[in-house]
């Protein structure tokens, strides 16, 4: 059995809110995935991987901006990873 990760950078912290960016991971050797490989994510939402047969296994934790900083540019903070065992 051989793992499959896919993390998805969603808009918000709810699992249904929208993909805002994507990796993808096939540790089965049958795909061989490259940034930029696809303009369209591989799911609208989180939820549509999880009805897929993805099982998430981490999320980001949230953390409070720093006051005054709220609108700063930072890495994307709604990161979810899932995984299918093939």
């Amino acid at each position: 059995m051989k793992q499959q990760v896919l993390v998805l950078y969603l808009n918000t912290s709810g699992l249904d809110s929208e993909v805002l960016a994507w990796s993808f991971y096939d540790g089965t050797g049958t795909t061989n995935p490259t940034t930029g490989d696809s303009d369209l994510p591989p799911y609208d939402t989180g939820t549509e991987a999880l009805r897929d047969g993805w099982r998430l296994f981490q999320a980001s934790q949230l953390v409070p901006p720093y006051p005054g900083h709220e609108y700063d540019t930072s890495f994307l903070k709604h990161e979810f990873w899932f995984e299918k065992l093939e």
